[in-house]
């Protein structure tokens, strides 16, 4: 485990799962999109699973096996329009994000989001959640080149921010989060109570915790105890 020395500089953050609850509208999109193709709904449990890789895997595993190019196609930009117009009918931050990142702020520790989501429907949530302004940036599955688990947003993000690995922490839900962080040289936080903890021992983050405002103690050390 490493110790907390109160050495960050940047705080990466995913966005589903650790940020945002995000669970009931994406579940609704993709059975929306299921039914655009006469397909049952999934259950929630089962959409939740398929969140972390990004809009073409997750529509690739809603909708199964036999979809041509062309209909797969049609059914991602499908999901887009409609996530994009619904995308916060019941998203809410979790608790403790809004008060977690203003006293990192007032540390001067840079935060960023780093999500697999497109970065137009990222920059919506977040904007409709009151808290555009509050990142050094907001980076999207579309705004590489690679996706997470490829180390290249998070090492971009490092560069802009005029960190090393070793100052920078990525948080996130999923293995996919976990192993961004370790592609890309820095140390790692798993949330709990997000998506997907069942993914969260292989490979095992640095920290674990059950709440946001647990993150504090871990990059402020002992001013989060005052």
């Amino acid at each position: 485990m490493t110790d907390a020395l109160n050495h960050y500089k940047l705080v990466v953050f995913d966005l589903d799962g650790t940020l945002i609850d995000s669970k009931m509208d994406l579940v609704m999109s993709v059975n929306a999109t299921r039914r655009h193709f006469s397909l049952g709904n999934l259950d929630a449990p089962t959409v939740e699973s398929y969140v972390g890789n990004g809009v073409s895997a997750l529509i690739q595993r809603a909708l199964g096996e036999g979809f041509s190019g062309e209909e797969l196609a049609h059914a991602i930009d499908f999901f887009i329009r409609y996530y994009h117009e619904h995308s916060l009918d019941y998203t809410k931050l979790y608790d403790g994000v809004r008060e977690v990142l203003q006293a990192l702020a007032e540390s001067g520790i840079a935060t960023a989001v780093l999500t697999n989501k497109p970065v137009r429907i990222s920059n919506r949530i977040i904007d409709g959640l009151r808290l555009g302004g509050a990142f050094l940036r907001v980076y999207g599955g579309n705004s590489f080149e690679t996706k997470k688990p490829d180390p290249e947003g998070l090492l971009h993000l490092i560069h802009e921010a005029g960190a090393d690995p070793a100052e920078t922490l990525m948080v996130g839900d999923s293995t996919v989060d976990i192993q961004t962080a370790r592609n890309a040289g820095c140390p790692s936080c798993g949330v709990t109570y997000g998506f997907q903890p069942e993914t969260l021992s292989d490979p095992a983050p640095d920290f674990l915790i059950e709440s946001l405002p647990a993150l504090l103690p871990i990059v402020l050390g002992a001013q989060a105890a005052k």
